[in-house]
């Protein structure tokens, strides 16, 4: 069994995890990593049913006033990401896809019906970056979102988050 839980990555000088969006987990969360420009990575483990409650990027957004993400990992297969900007909004998309086409029950197609794809989220991701202060550009961003998880999901979501410029020290 691989692992099941969530990554929340946001900014900010003050701790994501003093913060009222992430209150109903705050006692779960564990601080990862601090990187470059204010940025944390915080971890929530566990939630394979799939129930958990971590609160939204949304509103962990506004609350901080610069983007948020996290990333649900399932069974180091596959991730489903979550991202949101207080000016940009919030979008959603998923790495590994075949993988979470196999945990949905679905094929690939259907995931456009929860996920964007991957040029589209791609887009997203950049506006994403740019509200955040960064320049990325799409094409490393879309082969992450088409990338297999090798070795294994979470290692594709930190990927994920080098390129949209949240980069170690």
């Amino acid at each position: 069994m691989g692992y099941w839980g969530y990554y929340v990555v946001g900014r900010g000088e003050r701790s994501l995890g003093e913060r009222d969006a992430l209150a109903a987990v705050r006692d779960e969360l564990t601080l990862l990593e601090r990187r470059a420009d204010g940025w944390q990575v915080w971890e929530c483990t566990g939630g394979d049913d799939g129930t958990r409650d971590i609160g939204g990027m949304m509103t962990l957004a506004r609350e901080t006033g610069a983007p948020a993400l996290f990333g649900y990992v399932m069974d180091s297969d596959c991730v489903v990401v979550e991202g949101a900007a207080p000016e940009s909004g919030a979008w959603t998309t998923c790495l590994a896809r075949p993988a979470m086409a196999v945990h949905l029950g679905r094929d690939e197609r259907a995931l456009e019906d929860y996920f964007l794809d991957p040029a589209d989220a791609a887009e997203r991701a950049v506006a994403w970056a740019a509200e955040a202060g960064g320049t990325v550009p799409a094409g490393p961003l879309v082969d992450v979102l088409n990338a297999p998880a090798d070795p294994s999901a979470e290692h594709l979501f930190f990927r994920f988050l080098e390129r949209l410029g949240v980069v170690k020290f």
